[in-house]
């Protein structure tokens, strides 16, 4: 068999090469890639942070101080001003700051100017609306439990005889229908003013912890019966207030402290001053709030059974009166006002009472934390 042909060559001649790949076939072969230079130890250590160093944000801030009272300590509860970069530390705010607020904070020079407190009209139907009053309500219902002869009688008692057997007192209402309606006027003032609605009962919304819950026989240790006559009191208080007969008692806005409450009369030691009401729920479900006037309910053995009293959003007058710091002699000194949990038919309740006599318009105090000393109470006032 005959060999096939080759296809013609490009090239003039077989034997000769193009210039291009004789250039590339006399070309120098590239260089070896030089060694890696290393930074020396003491260079790498010297450029480095530290590494207990700051990051360079949190020391653009170490020289941060509070505007009120100079100190950079604290640096915890030292909040920065979002629009001026400003220090304060929480308990030199007024009010106080019961904690660092999670969101945006504004210093008062930074924030937007609130509105001035709107007064609630002194108007009697409005305040009966807004109070639930009962119209013509008599006084069969107390006679019948015996409450004013019994309250007469106490009255006519030594107060010798008071101070030994350290009954609750009822408080004694203000004659003046005038006076009792601007009482109660700035009241409803400071709750309208906080998106408050009135209660006077402690209340179980869904969600939250329910009136089964409220057993004073789960109380830790036990607690504290209320006996037959200081019930029979406290009846009779909450007879008064149905009628519009409040405790004489005004609400009043202070800058420094805010809302606060003081006495509009003579109030006597071991008076009945209100029960704290609010919301009730579980203290594991308000473990990030922010709410600065939670009050312990019940303490059990077991942590999730805890309850507490929420008076955010429902509650009394008991809202307004201000915790005072139980740690100083200056501040024992301050509190007129116990705050003490009692068993009343099985349940747990909380009920201020006057622990020394109040002058007439002397401001309200009670230890915050009532014999348990659980909360810090250090910055109050």
């Amino acid at each position: 068999m005959g060999r096939r042909a080759l296809p013609p060559s490009s090239s003039s001649s077989t034997t000769t090469t193009s210039p291009e790949l004789r250039r590339k076939r006399t070309a120098a072969p590239p260089p070896p890639p030089s060694p890696r230079r290393y930074r020396s130890i003491s260079d790498v250590m010297r450029r480095s942070l530290p590494v207990d160093a700051a990051p360079p944000v949190a020391r653009a801030y170490e020289s941060t101080r509070c505007d009120v009272c100079g100190s950079g300590e604290r640096d915890e509860e030292l909040l920065l001003c979002d629009g001026c970069d400003r220090g304060r530390h929480t308990f030199c705010l007024r009010p106080i700051a019961a904690r660092v607020p999670t969101g945006p904070w504004f210093c008062p020079p930074c924030a937007p100017r609130s509105k001035p407190v709107k007064r609630f009209p002194m108007t009697q139907t409005k305040i009966v609306d807004f109070f639930r009053i009962q119209k013509g309500a008599e006084d069969a219902e107390a006679e019948k439990c015996g409450l004013f002869q019994d309250v007469k009688k106490r009255r006519k008692r030594s107060l010798v005889m008071h101070k030994k057997r350290r009954r609750i007192l009822p408080y004694v209402p203000t004659e003046d229908k005038v006076q009792r309606l601007k009482q109660m006027a700035s009241l409803a003032t400071a709750m309208t003013s906080s998106k408050m609605k009135f209660s006077n009962e402690l209340t179980y919304m869904p969600g939250m912890a329910g009136r089964l819950c409220n057993q004073a026989t789960l109380e830790e240790g036990g607690m504290q019966i209320l006996p037959k006559e200081d019930k029979e009191t406290i009846e009779l208080c909450r007879t008064m207030q149905k009628r519009g007969e409040c405790p004489p008692l005004l609400v009043v806005f202070d800058s420094r402290e805010g809302f606060t409450v003081q006495a509009d009369a003579d109030i006597k030691d071991m008076t009945f001053i209100a029960e704290y009401t609010g919301d009730v729920d579980f203290l594991e479900n308000r473990a990030n709030d922010d709410g600065d006037s939670i009050m312990t309910l019940l303490l059990t053995e077991d942590p999730s059974k805890r309850l507490v009293i929420c008076p955010d959003k429902r509650g009394n007058i008991s809202r307004f009166i201000n915790g005072i710091n139980n740690h100083t002699l200056d501040g024992k000194k301050k509190k007129n006002i116990k705050c003490v949990r009692y068993d009343i038919d099985g349940e747990s309740h909380v009920l201020l009472v006057a622990c020394r006599d109040i002058a007439c318009g002397e401001k309200l105090y009670y230890d915050y934390n009532g014999y348990e000393h659980e909360y810090p109470t250090h910055h109050f006032v």
